[in-house]
């Protein structure tokens, strides 16, 4: 008992080290909801259930401890250079698979199954959750520290690794349950909200891989967490709002 306990610890873990957490993928996938046409709405609700949209975004991540998912793991992220230009992030979006099949990989493959088959379920939960993945900016992370997950900072007199942080801690440090933050975000980026919605998903990237390099560079000797907060919310904000419009772009497409 003691060890089929303990390893169901672990595989919390490992789960909750590797993607935004619940929190965060439910509130990409509610924006992504709010923002659906109704067509699409309509579509994605029928395979999911009434906002099963929100509720399924965790899936990809659950189905990890699965035997039968095992080759799903190396999809949720996308091991990024330092130092990348535009036209190299382009290039690489191009030819997901020149790197091995990670996250650019997963997204195209299931944008793909979708459009052969409106009614692959399994698809569309992962796609939902890949592309909340897609702007957690540690899933675009160095390969050296696994995205952050071997990169400790002090995080309110606790140590715990970079990744977490941008899974977990920033977004708990809000005090939102998924609903009030996902609220909140609408609220907050409602006069910028014409212009996301026109951009791409590669300008998207551009715009993640800057906060990605943000969070790299930032000077972790500075260990008041406050300040850290301060300089790097809106960060987080707006990362989490593209990851909703840019959802609810790409479903929109698919289901019109």
């Amino acid at each position: 008992m003691k060890r089929i306990l303990s390893l169901f610890l672990l595989s919390l873990i490992i789960v909750s080290g590797f993607a935004y957490d619940a929190t965060g993928h439910r509130i990409v996938a509610d924006i992504a909801y709010k923002n659906l046409t109704p067509k699409a709405k309509s579509a994605v609700d029928k395979l999911l259930g009434k906002q099963g949209i929100v509720f399924e975004s965790t899936w990809a991540d659950e189905v990890r401890s699965d035997n039968q998912y095992k080759y799903s793991y190396q999809w949720h992220y996308q091991n990024l250079k330092d130092s990348m230009t535009n036209a190299d992030l382009e290039k690489l979006m191009k030819n997901p698979t020149s790197e091995g099949e990670h996250l650019f990989f997963a997204i195209d493959q299931m944008k793909t199954r979708i459009s052969k088959d409106k009614n692959d379920v399994e698809a569309l939960k992962f796609l939902v959750h890949f592309m909340a993945d897609f702007h957690q900016p540690m899933h675009l992370g160095r390969a050296a520290d696994l995205g952050g997950n071997k990169t400790e900072v002090k995080w309110f007199g606790k140590t715990i690794n970079m990744h977490s942080l941008w899974d977990s801690y920033m977004i708990e440090s809000q005090g939102y349950t998924y609903s009030e933050y996902s609220n909140y975000l609408q609220n907050k980026f409602e006069k910028q909200s014409t212009k996301l919605k026109q951009e791409t998903l590669l300008q998207s990237l551009y715009a993640v891989y800057g906060v990605r390099n943000k969070i790299l560079y930032y000077n972790y000797a500075d260990t008041n967490n406050y300040h850290y907060t301060y300089l790097l919310s809106d960060n987080l904000d707006e990362m989490l709002y593209r990851g909703g419009i840019q959802l609810a772009k790409v479903l929109n497409e698919l289901y019109k």
